[in-house]
């Protein structure tokens, strides 16, 4: 508190506002000076920004001298000083060869061309043409990015080969603190359709947002809190409906406001069955073999809202958030295998799914606040702050009764300064993260836990002629506790319900701390005009998760006995095999990473290429012990003396070794002409461990290529994209052979009663290819989408 109220004082005595304000104007061209509508005209250090006419005609006011940031998507950012005296300006934007994009969690408002950092971003017409129920499905086609797909109603982000705990998830720079990086049948809490843009990070700017992203960012942007000021109510409806699973999407967002005062609200609504795949044969593990054509337990049924108000002025705004979540979705692989005896037309689909199968039920409550000061002085550009607390429900129904409970309470701060020191522009920061996770139930393999994480950070950058340089550190304090871990024998009582808990149970504290010290070093060299490369250098320290650690139980959804580094598998002198809890030895993960990228960003042809190589020491990963758990007798038998394959469970322990992970991703554009464009992607990706052994389940590499055509008031466009065969194994897994899918959009622009509209029909995967996910955990049993026609209409007012 003492730290705050000096800081506030010293800013307060910095500032230097002017109260007279003089109007500047100007028209914004392209470089065939004709003018550009819907620029952004922003003057730095203000919150105050204005929108280009028709024209390309602006005004703003000023009210001391500075510099106007001038951007548009698919145009390169300009900006340039201006004075008080300046009458009319005259400003020139090039189109650019690639997307160009603002990266919201780039953390010093850089756009996507800019940064030191490989980035990719969804957002626009693409991003509502892509996206899907889940996040992981959302982004799969951008190059370096897959999803775990476990099912179509749960897939999570994977990047360069890595997810969970090492990869964040956040929702506009703040964690999402759901369940999603615990197990893969644990939704994301995030929803695309309502985004604004999705971005995905790689590189030195992950260290803002600490050990977690030690293999990328995901940050989803919506509009919740308007950080603009609106001076009228707009909004867009949006419904859709996909032939493959017979969903029904709607999605509403409205937002509005007058002097300053803004709202905002949006809704989303979701209903689909099971997803329809092309034949497959699927072998059940008594032998039995059968053709499906669904993935059984696939439904889904979610619906969300988002309301938020805040005030915007020249130099402040303050705003506040809240978002409901609920979701019902079926859990592939979890099948209870009735006789079905019951006669379905007396019985409603919601009891079938209650009575026949193990479905998720999500809740989430989540709180965002937001304060921002923009003094405008030469030294301190803004101070930020960002307070988030979410209340994380998901409950795991068999039968009709919950049989298992996930909880997870979070409260995350992050207060940043916005600075310029001489010739250096930088942000320093503070960030605080809490995490009360509990589990209760059947499936709670991992026990109730308290992280906390508070951290320093700091990222600065300097811009030359032609090149700039930029450097990071992060050095955080993390810690896990846990008073709840039971002792070696309680697996022989957990299921013997005659059994006295407290006579027998014995439970082991856990408390652990770590500091993880983040660095980074980077460059941006423009060697010739449109191209550039740069050069990133990492160091990054990540503390394991409490699942890493504290894993020990049965884990359904991926149907294993999982057990965490921190437990030991000893032979007793009766031939039985007992866990012991050794907490001694804990390693931090330590990734050394080198990111070389090159762009061509002008003229009709663009490309990005990245070429990466992660050397990691100690990376955390499930390894085969040996031993498989007797689900019936609760015990642990090796497995070359287990004969009884049905009640069988391997046994997956949590190790470290040395790895090393490294590929490339493209990305190139070629734009024929104002109505056609080619773009080719690609990306690879091997990752090894030092002894030699491949690490399991790492996506397999894909290559592609789109056509788009824009005339008049249609868009048409044609993708294919080809999935290798994946044969670079681990122990224990199966060559995934190659596949390839074809999507094909289409878009049709009019004016119904006045109001924008799109009328748009897709057709996805519209070969029926059968395409297996290697990275997925039910691989066998949940092939991707066969083919699926969507039709809807947008419309914006």
């Amino acid at each position: 508190m003492k730290i705050s109220l000096i800081a506030g004082a010293v800013l307060a005595s910095l500032s230097t506002i002017n109260a007279i304000a003089a109007p500047i104007s100007g028209t914004v061209l392209d470089q065939n000076n004709k003018p550009v509508h819907n620029a952004r005209i922003h003057f730095h250090g203000k919150q105050h920004s204005v929108l280009s006419n028709a024209k390309g005609q602006f005004t703003i006011e000023l009210d001391a001298p500075g510099q106007l940031h001038i951007s548009k998507d698919d145009y390169l950012s300009n900006r340039i000083d201006v004075t008080l005296e300046q009458s009319s300006l005259i400003i020139s934007l090039q189109s650019a060869a690639i997307e160009s994009v603002v990266v919201y969690a780039s953390g010093l408002h850089k756009n996507n061309m800019e940064m030191v950092s490989p980035v990719s971003v969804l957002s626009g017409e693409d991003l509502k043409n892509k996206a899907q129920a889940t996040l992981g499905e959302t982004l799969k086609g951008l190059p370096g990015v897959n999803s775990t797909y476990f099912g179509p109603v749960a897939s999570s982000p994977i990047i360069r080969g890595m997810d969970g705990p090492r990869v964040k998830v956040m929702q506009n720079g703040m964690d999402t603190s759901d369940a999603s990086r615990i197990g893969p049948d644990h939704a994301t809490t995030t929803e695309s359709l309502t985004a604004q843009q999705i971005e995905v990070l790689r590189g030195p700017v992950t260290l803002l947002y600490g050990s977690g992203a030690i293999g990328g960012v995901v940050n989803v942007v919506d509009e919740r809190i308007p950080t603009n000021q609106l001076e009228s109510l707009s909004g867009a409806v949006d419904i859709k409906y996909d032939s493959g699973s017979n969903a029904q999407t709607q999605a509403l967002v409205l937002k509005g406001g007058n002097k300053g005062f803004n709202l905002h609200f949006d809704a989303l609504n979701r209903h689909s069955d099971n997803t329809q795949v092309p034949e497959f044969t699927f072998e059940h593990e008594d032998g039995d073999t059968e053709i499906l054509s669904e993935i059984e337990n696939t439904f889904l049924e979610s619906s969300v809202y988002n309301f938020g108000t805040s005030y915007v002025s020249e130099h402040f705004t303050a705003g506040i958030a809240y978002s409901k979540l609920d979701s019902n979705y079926g859990i592939p692989g979890h099948e209870h295998e009735h006789e079905h005896e019951h006669e379905h037309d007396e019985t409603s689909a919601e009891e079938e799914h209650q009575e026949e199968s193990v479905f998720a039920k999500m809740e989430q409550d989540r709180f965002q606040g937001l304060l921002t000061w923009t003094p405008h002085n030469t030294f301190i550009e803004k101070v930020e702050a960002k307070l988030s607390y979410t209340e994380y429900r998901h409950g795991e129904i068999e039968d009709g009764e919950v049989g298992t409970l996930f909880k997870n309470d979070s409260l995350e701060s992050r207060i940043t300064i916005e600075h310029n020191i001489h010739d250096w522009h930088g942000v320093i920061g503070l960030h605080t993260l809490k995490s009360d996770y509990k589990a209760v139930g059947e499936e709670a393999f991992t026990p109730a836990s308290i992280t906390k994480q508070n951290a320093i950070f700091i990222l600065e950058e300097r811009n030359f002629d032609k090149l700039s340089i930029e450097f990071g550190a992060r050095v955080e304090d993390y810690s896990i506790t846990s008073n709840d871990i039971n002792s070696a024998d309680d697996h022989d009582h957990d299921h013997d319900h005659d059994h006295d808990h407290e006579e027998h149970d014995t439970a082991n504290n856990f408390k652990k701390s770590f500091n993880n010290l983040s660095l980074s070093a980077g460059t941006v060299y423009n060697f010739y005009d449109g191209y550039s490369a740069s050069l990133s250098l990492t160091h990054s320290e990540r503390a394991p998760s409490s699942a890493e650690l504290l894993s020990n139980g049965i884990h359904i959804a991926t149907n294993t006995f999982d057990l965490g580094a921190v437990y030991e598998i000893e032979m007793a002198s009766d031939g039985h095999a007992e866990i012991h809890f050794e907490p001694e030895d804990i390693k931090q993960e330590t990734a050394n990473n080198i990111d070389l990228t090159f762009r061509k960003y002008k003229g009709t042809f663009g490309f990005t290429a990245n070429l990466f190589y992660n050397d990691i020491s100690d990376y955390y990963h499930q390894q085969n012990t040996g031993f498989v758990f007797d689900a019936h007798d609760h015990e642990l038998i090796e497995a070359s003396q287990y004969s009884d394959e049905e009640e069988a469970l391997v046994v997956y322990q949590f190790d470290t070794a040395d790895a090393r992970l490294y590929g490339f991703e493209l990305d190139t554009h070629y734009q024929i002409n104002q109505e056609m464009m080619v773009k080719v992607f690609a990306d690879s990706i091997t990752a090894k461990l030092d002894n030699g052994n491949y690490i399991p389940r790492i996506p397999s590499n894909k290559i592609g290529a789109s056509f788009e055509l824009k005339q008049n008031q249609w868009d048409t466009d044609i993708t294919v994209t080809h999935h290798l065969s994946q044969n670079k194994l681990a122990q224990y897994e199966t060559k995934t052979d190659s596949y390839t899918l074809v999507d094909l959009g289409f878009s049709y622009y009019f004016d119904a009663v006045g109001l924008d509209s799109t009328l748009f029909i897709r057709a996805n995967n519209i070969t029926d290819e059968l395409g297996f996910v290697h990275n997925s955990f039910i691989k066998e049993q949940a092939p991707l989408p066969g083919r699926n026609y969507s039709v809807g209409v947008r419309i914006y007012f």
